[in-house]
């Protein structure tokens, strides 16, 4: 009987497997983070592509149970000026209104999700080798000295993916996309000024002079915020700074520009996080006869589109459905890759594109906020756009 091993229990992997539940096929995912461990302070958008995706699997409704939803965006200059406001792409449809969730939440969620449905997934395994024995079965082997044997390996193992290591030693590494992004989120009803960061449903966005900063506030009055900053690839030590160093950091990146963003830094506790930020524009071996790669194991994206997740979600109901529709898993996966190829690189040079957006003088800046307005007042009603309307026939 066909049995998948899903390396990776993140997002990607933990979907994967539930997909495959769904197309009759069974797999085992093997997650490298130990049980219970797992990231604070992170978090992400899903937008209406990847709700879809998972709606197509029935499992759309845990993740919507531990999300907040916004509906609008509004953008600022860095005076405070209200650049424009309008709905957030995807937001037009019923149930699809872009989700906001603490990563290691998410993650959690789809495991014990995947868990309910009978799929066995197992921590602390991290993946160290490869191999293909003379039957065709692939072997697992892990660093605890234990070993794992499928009919197919899937990737789902991240942007530093051993997987594609495997299948393509010459692979092209992650390219740093010239930024670095820090996330956090204040405690429950933290006010700025006695008000709110943001209203209910909303996503406030300020284009500073030293960076850009997003922020929307839960319905208990938790703050989530973020803020991409240009500059080069830090070292290790910089990205390991305590939450204090980073609020200090961003307090003076955003000190200058006449919005909450630094107060919102300001009123944060520990929960920030800081990363470079990296992409893979194009991964020339996304499979071979028995083994695949899905999510940032083959195209990780620069947080700017916010659709990372998304993407990756949409990546494990695919390739589920050619693992069912195909009648061999060397065409499945082909399949696979024609259909998730050309779009999955549109979206990372999209965000490439936005991560480059640097204005410097302030005959740039008001350059840029005119064509922000411009852009905003095109947008007074939901689009179903090439990038949210993307939808899986399942």
């Amino acid at each position: 009987m066909a049995h998948a091993l899903i390396i990776g229990g993140g997002v990607a992997g933990p979907v994967a497997a539930m997909a495959l539940r769904r197309a009759g096929l069974d797999a085992t995912v093997y997650e490298a983070v130990p049980a219970g461990a797992g990231p604070s302070g992170s978090f992400l958008t899903l937008f209406a592509n990847g709700l879809a995706a998972l709606r197509a699997i029935g499992a759309d409704g845990p993740v919507r149970a531990v999300s907040c939803a916004a509906d609008t965006v509004e953008s600022y200059s860095e005076s405070g000026r209200l650049l424009g406001r309008r709905p957030m792409s995807g937001s037009g449809e019923a149930g699809l209104s872009p989700r906001t969730v603490p990563r290691a939440v998410l993650c959690r969620v789809l495991r014990e999700e995947a868990l309910r449905r009978g799929i066995r997934v197992e921590h602390g395994k991290r993946l160290v080798g490869l191999t293909t024995r003379s039957h065709g079965r692939m072997v697992a082997s892990f660093a605890d000295g234990t070993h794992a044997e499928g009919t197919l390996v899937i990737g789902a193992d991240g942007i530093r993916s051993r997987v594609r290591a495997h299948l393509d030693p010459a692979s092209p590494p992650p390219r740093h996309t010239g930024q670095f992004t820090v996330s956090g989120r204040t405690g429950p009803r933290t006010t700025i000024g006695g008000a709110e960061p943001a209203p209910p449903r909303t996503y406030r966005m300020y284009y500073g002079r030293g960076g850009f900063f997003g922020c929307t506030t839960a319905p208990d009055g938790t703050t989530f915020w973020f803020a991409n900053v240009p500059g080069p690839e830090l070292p290790r030590a910089a990205l390991a700074a305590t939450p204090d160093g980073w609020r200090r950091r961003l307090g003076e990146v955003f000190a200058a520009d006449d919005t909450p963003a630094a107060a919102i830094v300001a009123a944060t506790g520990d929960d920030v996080v800081g990363v470079n930020c990296y992409d893979l524009p194009s991964t020339p071996v996304w499979h071979d006869e028995r083994t695949v790669l899905i999510g940032d194991a083959a195209h990780a994206t620069a947080p700017n589109a916010a659709q990372g997740a998304s993407l990756a979600i949409e990546d494990a109901v695919v390739l589920a459905r050619c693992l069912r529709d195909l009648p061999d898993t060397g065409r499945a996966f082909a399949g696979y890759e024609r259909l998730r190829r050309e779009r999955v690189e549109r979206v990372v040079a999209l965000s490439a594109s936005l991560a480059r957006r640097r204005p410097v003088t302030a005959e740039e800046r008001r350059a840029r906020d005119a064509e922000v307005e411009r852009r905003l007042a095109r947008s007074a009603r939901p689009v179903r756009d090439w990038l949210t309307g993307y939808r899986i026939d399942w």
